[in-house]
Order: C-alpha cells, then sequence, then structure tokens
C-alpha cells in the first residue's frame, strides 16, 4: 500500500528483524484546482498532512504531523531517537492504521521504564515535532562522533546530486527534505512537512538495517538546530550539512559533539562553522584562495 490514497488498517507483515510491521504509506501530494492572479482556474498539488499518535505498548506518546509516506519508519526513528527504546529487538511490532490517525507499538519489554521520560522533556524550535527529552541533553555530552576528512569538491558533487532530489518540494513545496549519504552517493532521501520527521525516518531506516553512520553524511534543507544536533549525533554521523543556516546552541553542540557543521550549501557557496580543519579545499573559486563567499541572504527555507 506504499503510496495508496486509501487510508485504515494495513495488514501486518514481518520484517528480516523479526519485526511485524504495516505498510501503511499514503500518497504524498493532492491535486486541488486554485485561481491565478489573472482569474483563472489552474490545477496544482498540495501536500498532504495528517496527524499521526504514536502509542507504545497502550501508551499514549505523542502526535507527529506528517505527510506520512513512511509513517513506520518516522515511528521506529521517533523512538530510537528521543530515548524511549535502545534496542530494536525489543519491538515486537508496528502497526499504522490512518482511520484512528495512530501507530500501535508492541514491545517485549518487562517493564516500562521509559514512562519516567514522558516528564522530562524540552520544548525546542523544531517545526513539525519539536521535542526531545531532557536527559538527551545530558547524553550528549558523552557522545564524540568521529573525525573525517571531506573535499571541497566532494561537497560539490554530492550538491549536484541532491539537485535530482527534492521532487516533492518541486511539485508543491510545503516540506523540508533530508538525505543519507556516502560520498557523492544519496542512499535514501526522505521528504516531510517537518524536518524532524524526516531525520527521524531516515534513523528508523538505519535502525531498521543495521546502518553505521560513521562514514555517512547527513544533508537537510532546514535549520541546523540544537535538536538537528543532537539527532545526527545519536546516528553517529560525522557531518551535517544544510542550505540553510544555523543557530548558536546548534553550534555550540556540534563543537561539543565534534559535529563538521556547513550551513549555507548551495551551488558553489558554503560555510563551514565547526569542523573546518577536517576540510581539504581543493577546488578553490577563481580568484579566491581557497574560501568560498558568502550566500546572498534571505535563503532561509
Amino acid at each position: 500500500m506504499r503510496g495508496s490514497e486509501q487510508a485504515g488498517a494495513a495488514p501486518v507483515r514481518p520484517h528480516g528483524r523479526g519485526i511485524l510491521m504495516s505498510d501503511s504509506g499514503l500518497a504524498a501530494c493532492h491535486r486541488v484546482q486554485a485561481v491565478d492572479e489573472n482569474g483563472e482556474v489552474r490545477e496544482m498539488e498540495l501536500v498532504g498532512e495528517r496527524p499521526l499518535t504514536i502509542y507504545l505498548d497502550k501508551y499514549e506518546i505523542v502526535t507527529l504531523m506528517t505527510i506520512g509516506t513512511q509513517p513506520e519508519l518516522l515511528v521506529l526513528g521517533y523512538l530510537r531517537n528521543q530515548g524511549f527504546i535502545e534496542n530494536i529487538d525489543d519491538i515486537r511490532a508496528v502497526q499504522v492504521d490512518w482511520e484512528t490517525e495512530s501507530a500501535a507499538v508492541v514491545t517485549r519489554l518487562a517493564e516500562h521504564h521509559f514512562l519516567e521520560k514522558l516528564g522530562n522533556r524540552t520544548v525546542t524550535t523544531g517545526c513539525g515535532q519539536g521535542t526531545v527529552f531532557g536527559r538527551l541533553l545530558d547524553q550528549l555530552q558523552e557522545i564524540r562522533v568521529p573525525q573525517v576528512r571531506l573535499r571541497q569538491s566532494g561537497i560539490y558533487e554530492l550538491l549536484n546530486a541532491l539537485r535530482e532530489y527534492n521532487q516533492l518540494y518541486k511539485r508543491a513545496g510545503a516540506v523540508h527534505g533530508c538525505a543519507l549519504c556516502r560520498g557523492a552517493e544519496i542512499e535514501v532521501f526522505v521528504e516531510d512537512v517537518g524536518r524532524h520527521n524526516a531525520v527521524d525516518a531516515i534513523a528508523g531506516y538505519m535502525w531498521l538495517n543495521d546502518i553505521g553512520g560513521a562514514d555517512k553524511v547527513f544533508y537537510t534543507t532546514g535549520r541546523l538546530t540544537s535538536e538537528m544536533v543532537i539527532k545526527v549525533t545519536q546516528m553517529g554521523i560525522p557531518v551535517l550539512l544544510s542550505r540553510s543556516g544555523a543557530t548558536q546552541m546548534g553550534l555550540d553542540m556540534a563543537r561539543q559533539a565534534g559535529v563538521t557543521m556547513i550551513s549555507r550549501a548551495k551551488g558553489r557557496h558554503f560555510l563551514v562553522l565547526n569542523g573546518a580543519e577536517n576540510l581539504v579545499f581543493d577546488a578553490p573559486q577563481e580568484g579566491g584562495r581557497g574560501r568560498l563567499s558568502l550566500p546572498e541572504s534571505g535563503d532561509e527555507p
């Protein structure tokens, strides 16, 4: 039922990890009619947006607003990134039912220690979700991502490859995109109404398929906030790349965790906010010294 217009409960099927999972992805866009500035009727596409409430062993955890194209991966990534479940083998089943706008997660846990987390949360600036739990801030102090070398020319190759993506944004707008990359190869690209949903879906994909982050680059169209840094650090990814800007707290956390943070990356421009010592400037701009100029202002998605 991936990409189906239908809503409801999809049958669960076993995954290779021994987890029973539904496959309840919805169509990303819906066609509507609008009247343009000339008074003419034209068809256009709007991005879908649905609430999805996650229940963990019948305990209500959170309601996310999502496009709904990959809800099972979103649920898994959210539970992992928020620290509810540490071992994916503790999950027995994930079933999404759009008729009730809910995701039921059944575990093999004998005790529900995650209930303590529900009272220890911090509201952040993220769109579409924007909550992290207080303990994650403490855990970040103990995590250092590996340091990797990155070529300037390699960043250009990756940015060029990413131009083939963001298809939903090009069709309908109103979404953020995130990608898990290795060199100039995009391993998975996810778009959703909130950048944190897209991050969590990728985290779920990595968790479900036992993919490490040490040799990866994480790309996002959204701002580089503290929560974005927390999540890529949890995923073990050493490089965070965005076409947008960053916040001061995001930068502080990147410095603490050793994340190479690159903002305003578009075309042949980028700004390295942290980890410049890890970059090899092998494709300097004409007339430059290997450093790149500041991109035009106002390019904040």
